[in-house]
C-alpha cells in the first residue's frame, strides 16, 4: 500500500524525492529506497563502470539535496520517511569500490541498512545537527561512505 505523496504523484520532485514512488511504500521506506537503488546501480556500473556510477551518485545527491527540500518543505516535516533519494545515493556510494557481484551487492546493502539505522558517530551528528536538504542528504552520504569503506576492505581481505 503506499502512502499520499505531499505534492503530486508526477511532480519532478515527488518523483525525484522518493525514487519513483520506493519512499511512498508503507513500512521500512528507507529499505525499500536501498532495495530499489540496487538494479539502478547494476544498470549504471554496467553501462560505463564505477566511473557512470560515481557520476550518477553526485547527480543523484545535488538533486537529492534540492527535491528532498521541497519535498519536506510541502509537508511541513524536517526528514520526511517518504524521501528516500538519500537513501539511493548513499546506497550507490556504499557500492562504487565494489565489483559487480550479487553478493557483494548484498553485502552493501545490509552494510548500508546498518550504517543509516544504527547512526554511529559522525553519521548519528550528521543527522542530528545539518538541516534542510543537505541534512536530508548528509548522513546518508555518511553512512554510504563508511559501507563502502568497510565492504572494500572485506573485499580486498576476502575476495
Amino acid at each position: 500500500m503506499l502512502e499520499r505523496p505531499a505534492l503530486p504523484f508526477f511532480h519532478p520532485v515527488t518523483l525525484i524525492a522518493t525514487w519513483f514512488g520506493a519512499g511512498l511504500i508503507r513500512g521500512a521506506p528507507g529499505t525499500w529506497g536501498s532495495l530499489a537503488a540496487l538494479p539502478c546501480a547494476a544498470g549504471l556500473h554496467l553501462l560505463g563502470g564505477p566511473w557512470l556510477l560515481a557520476g550518477a551518485t553526485g547527480l543523484v545527491a545535488l538533486a537529492g539535496i534540492w527535491a528532498s527540500a521541497r519535498y519536506a518543505a510541502a509537508l511541513g516535516s524536517g526528514d520526511p520517511g517518504a524521501v528516500v533519494i538519500d537513501e539511493v545515493a548513499g546506497q550507490w556510494l556504499a557500492l562504487l569500490p565494489l565489483p559487480l557481484d550479487l553478493w557483494w551487492y548484498a553485502a552493501a546493502f545490509t552494510l548500508f541498512r546498518l550504517f543509516d539505522i544504527a547512526k554511529p558517530w559522525p553519521i548519528g551528528w550528521l543527522d542530528r545537527n545539518v538541516h534542510g536538504g543537505l541534512g536530508i542528504m548528509a548522513d546518508d552520504l555518511a553512512a554510504g561512505l563508511a559501507a563502502g569503506a568497510l565492504a572494500a576492505a572485506l573485499w580486498f581481505w576476502l575476495g
